[in-house]
């Protein structure tokens, strides 16, 4: 069983009542979180780095490390840990919100927070790290018809490949909302693998295309991470959504 973390925003946490402050992960517990994983062992990696394990080709004390959205905090505070320690990262980009902020949560009442522009991507490339496809424009995919869907998870590929010159080879499905048909148009499209808010580490039976992962939230210190990583507590969680769309 191979976990695949879940970080959104690495910065202090907004006031207490602020919607979703959960999703905001201290800089010094995230260095936390990578230290100690190193120093138990562990081999951090991009979506890119882990698929040899995923597909069993390969075997080793390892986890995914995924960051959703593209906020410019992951740059900031994440990336120096994770290039320090040797690991790598893949960051979901939102392709029409680079440079801006995180339009989407604006009506829940969540605080606009800076999302990498091109260059700022460029240089978390250069780190070693990885970008990937969270669509157009952090769509609702189970609320578009069947055109609108397949635009924003092919174009959004197509667009940041030709806007940063990289390959675009992951994908995530922004609001864990993700159909049968979306799995396969994700497969259509050409990438290697989509990742879920479904909860668990990934097993030998799961599709490529509907990856679960561990969350890792505002309060997870580090024992907790690791009983996640290591046990069976987080497996099973929505396994049978996982299990009827592959």
């Amino acid at each position: 069983m191979i976990p695949i973390l879940t970080y959104h925003q690495i910065a202090q946490a907004p006031p207490k009542g602020t919607p979703f402050r959960s999703l905001c992960v201290a800089p010094e517990r995230f260095a936390a979180h990578m230290r100690w994983l190193k120093r138990l062992g562990w081999q951090g990696m991009s979506m890119s780095d882990l698929r040899p394990y995923l597909q069993g080709e390969r075997s080793g004390r390892v986890f995914g490390i995924t960051f959703d959205d593209g906020y410019l905090n992951n740059l900031q505070h994440a990336m120096p840990v994770l290039k320090d320690l040797g690991f790598t990262a893949t960051c979901y980009l939102v392709h029409d919100a680079l440079g801006h902020t995180n339009q989407w949560d604006q009506a829940l009442g969540i605080a606009q927070v800076p999302l990498m522009n091109d260059a700022q991507v460029l240089d978390w490339v250069r780190a070693g790290m990885e970008v990937g496809s969270h669509t157009l424009t952090h769509a609702h995919l189970g609320q578009l018809d069947p055109d609108q869907a397949w635009r924003e998870i092919d174009q959004s590929k197509r667009l940041l490949e030709q806007r940063l010159g990289v390959a675009v080879e992951h994908f995530c499905y922004p609001y864990g909302e993700w159909q049968p048909e979306h799995v396969l148009m994700a497969q259509r499209a050409g990438y290697l693998s989509a990742t879920t808010t479904v909860r668990g580490r990934v097993a030998a039976q799961d599709s490529p295309w509907c990856l679960p992962r561990v969350p890792v939230h505002r309060s997870t210190r580090l024992i907790q991470l690791i009983w996640k990583m290591m046990s069976s507590h987080e497996d099973g969680r929505g396994r049978h959504a996982l299990m009827t769309s592959a």
